[in-house]
């Protein structure tokens, strides 16, 4: 019997791994038992039937004995901000998974799964999810995302192995912060160009193909030491494409005008540095057009050696996601997640 515990079962990532490891589990010969740690109980899904370890990882007393009788570390807690907010990336965030990290290192679990992104490196080295990530110092949480991914490979070894999944751009149901429902919102005022024409691709999928590339993260034999891969969806749509279904099916506008990336840095720059002086949010931020840059990541390698096959189509996932946003969002996403 294998030991699996989710960390932030409450969210995205967290909710869609427990689901596809629950059915899993329900199979009686899959031999694994699940532990969902989480602020919040009663917002797991219902079909859950595995034991509950309710805390916050910020808290010392709860994470001394959160891994006891662990064999595999599935950290799916995330905070995320797309600009600024330094320290509570680092309060909220950052520390908190080192700790976790440090406490995994001390304990008796073999394996530790993180999630990082596929824009980590990009844009000239994504492709290969085993290079070393590149800080950007105009977005600091993905600095901390990229020191995680490095204090993580320093630390793996044959007996506390890692694996990293570099994810793209979340869609599908249970959303929280991302991408779309920031930009949408934003399309609306007709003020959002093409970026490089749109054509750059965006590498989109549903939230429950992560969940089973968790999944099996967690429980793929061998692996020892540090292994990254890059997950992305089984089609990876360009930027015109997506907004063009998105004018097609659900009315949004399409943008009047095209810059390209040299252009584009610089205007977002400008929109953070009058950000101070304006009573709203950046119209857009340099964070932002960095995940518009064409990352080159594709599956072969998680496909080889994990087995992973994304089922669900990049159309589908934005019909469920936007299904939601109609319901949960009535006014524009603020660019960090609530503390």
């Amino acid at each position: 019997m294998k030991t699996i515990l989710i960390t932030g079962a409450n969210g995205f990532i967290g909710s869609h791994t427990l689901n596809y490891l629950q059915q899993l589990s329900d199979n009686q010969s899959a031999g694994i038992n699940l532990i969902a740690a989480c602020r919040d109980k009663t917002r797991l899904p219902d079909n859950y039937t595995g034991e509950v370890r309710e805390g916050d990882l910020r808290s010392a007393n709860y994470l001394a004995t959160l891994l006891d009788d662990v064999d595999v570390v599935v950290d799916a807690m995330a905070w995320s901000s797309l600009w600024g907010r330094s320290k509570d990336s680092n309060d909220l965030f950052y520390q908190p998974t080192l700790n976790l990290i440090d406490k995994y290192l001390q304990s008796k679990a073999t394996r530790f799964v993180n999630i990082s992104t596929t824009s980590a490196a990009a844009p000239q080295h994504s492709a290969d999810a085993m290079a070393p990530g590149i800080p950007r110092k105009f977005w600091p949480h993905l600095c901390n995302i990229v020191k995680i991914e490095k204090y993580l490979r320093q630390h793996a070894s044959n007996e506390k192995s890692v694996v990293n999944l570099r994810m793209g751009i979340f869609a599908g149901e249970h959303y929280a912060l991302g991408l779309l429902p920031i930009l949408l919102p934003r399309l609306k005022t007709h003020l959002v160009p093409w970026v490089n024409g749109g054509n750059t691709h965006l590498p989109l999928a549903d939230g429950r193909d992560y969940g089973q590339a968790m999944a099996l993260a967690a429980l793929t034999p061998g692996l020892p030491g540090y292994n990254a891969f890059n997950i992305v969806g089984k089609e990876i749509p360009t930027m015109r494409e997506i907004i063009t279904f998105l004018h097609e099916e659900f009315g949004y506008p399409m943008p009047l005008f095209s810059v390209p990336f040299s252009m584009a840095y610089p205007f977002a720059w400008l929109m953070e540095t009058i950000d101070p002086v304006v009573p709203w949010e950046p119209l857009i931020v340099r964070s932002i057009i960095h995940l518009l840059e064409e990352t080159n990541a594709d599956n072969n390698r998680a496909s080889e050696i994990l087995d992973y096959q994304p089922q669900h189509d990049w159309r589908e996932a934005i019909r469920l996601q936007l299904a939601e946003m109609s319901t949960r969002q009535t006014r524009p996403m603020k660019m960090a997640k609530a503390s």
